[in-house]
């Protein structure tokens, strides 16, 4: 694990630096800090039209080998490329799902023919993507799926039915990646395809969910017979190619997430200062210890990054979901307590609701979804460390 950036790195950082300093500036200056956990439902338009911005600029997908449009960006690039997006307080990305997920899986299993169609519209920024893998009976255990595919012999497509749930900014997406079962007698893990289907379709119907903080960032999406435009694999090789792309997301993507904690990490140490909670030796003494698990956060991440072109990581990387949502529960506990009486105070109306105040009530959701902590130890313990398997009543 290298934590030592070379003198081509620090070009790098220069280059990004400079174009950051110029570029998020005037219409988008009112979205520097917006978008993040709590607040992605905050100038949504405004965000997207910033991702066209990076695209036009060449910072979007710098991952990416270059003979898709990336910069085929080193690890140790992409770790600074994050920490001076988040030191400039970069907005949310719209399009992370398309960027971090979809593309990168695609570049692994999709044909070239499904790379030409796909990959340009993530890269200049004009295509958000969703993630379809969650339903109301397959949270946390995602092989329950029963959202079903036929395929549609006239058309030579496959038609998807079923339900979603829990799918971040559906209502702003144009894609979504859709895993559904393509053997109705199947169980579980096999019988599985990944299908890509267009949102603004007949036969889709996306339903907002509202959440603690009074908005609705994630939604309910039902597939009335939707037409897939393609499946990516062939039909049953769904569970391998959806696990491939939770290693990307338990990989690169997650440093984009680390530096917004430490930009709400940041605020709260500044809060602290401004109205005098930092001389409370029990207070400094947990700012210090989320300073602590967030490096410990970044150094693991980074040793985790084995092999990011193909979606494999380390058993390191099974730690990490459990890790940064305990981390980030505490953090909007620790935020609460550091406002003190304020934390309770509305800014004006109901629902208006300060940055920290925002984040709090989210975080209440992190040791859920993507896998609540309870399944994150069973998987550590089994997969991880080859114990017997939890005994099921």
């Amino acid at each position: 694990m290298k934590l030592q950036f070379s003198a081509e790195d620090e070009l790098f950082r220069a280059e990004f630096s400079a174009w950051l300093a110029d570029n998020l500036t005037g219409e988008f200056e009112k979205i520097r800090y917006r978008g993040g956990p709590g607040d992605e439902h905050m100038y949504p338009s405004e965000r997207h039209q910033w991702e066209k911005k990076m695209a036009a600029g060449g910072w979007t997908c710098i991952g990416w080998p270059e003979a898709y449009g990336g910069k085929d960006a080193s690890i140790e690039q992409q770790v600074i490329f994050h920490e001076e997006y988040a030191r400039v307080g970069g907005p949310g990305r719209m399009g992370h799902i398309g960027e971090g997920l979809t593309g990168p899986t695609i570049i692994a299993y999709g044909s070239e023919e499904q790379k030409q169609k796909y990959l340009p519209g993530i890269l200049d920024g004009t295509e958000l993507w969703c993630q379809g893998y969650s339903e109301p009976s397959a949270g946390s255990d995602l092989a329950a799926v029963k959202t079903k595919a036929v395929l549609d012999e006239g058309l030579n497509k496959w038609r998807i039915s079923g339900q979603k749930v829990w799918t971040s900014l559906a209502h702003e997406s144009d894609w979504c990646f859709v895993v559904a079962r393509t053997d109705p007698q199947s169980q579980r893990h096999k019988g599985l395809g990944f299908f890509l289907v267009k949102m603004d379709q007949p036969g889709i119907e996306v339903r907002p969910i509202e959440q603690l903080t009074g908005t609705s960032e994630f939604n309910e999406v039902f597939f009335d017979e939707a037409v897939a435009e393609d499946i990516l694999g062939q039909p049953g090789e769904g569970w391998a190619i959806a696990m491939a792309l939770l290693g990307f997301e338990r990989g690169v993507s997650t440093l984009g997430q680390q530096m917004l904690f430490q930009n709400e990490l940041d605020t709260i140490v500044q809060v602290a200062k401004n109205n005098g909670a930092s001389q409370d030796p029990a207070l400094r003494q947990r700012i210090a210890e989320a300073h602590t698990g967030l490096r410990l956060m970044r150094y693991n991440a980074m040793r985790m990054l084995s092999d990011p072109s193909s979606g494999d990581l380390d058993k390191s990387a099974l730690v990490y979901k459990l890790h940064w949502a305990s981390w980030h529960r505490n953090l909007g506990k620790l935020a609460m307590d550091v406002l003190g009486p304020e934390s309770e105070i509305c800014a004006s109306g109901p629902y208006e609701l300060t940055r920290l105040q925002s984040m709090y009530l989210f975080t209440r959701s992190d040791t859920i979804y993507g896998g609540t902590n309870q399944v994150q130890r069973n998987i550590i313990a089994e997969r991880g460390l080859g114990m017997p398997r939890e005994a099921k009543g």
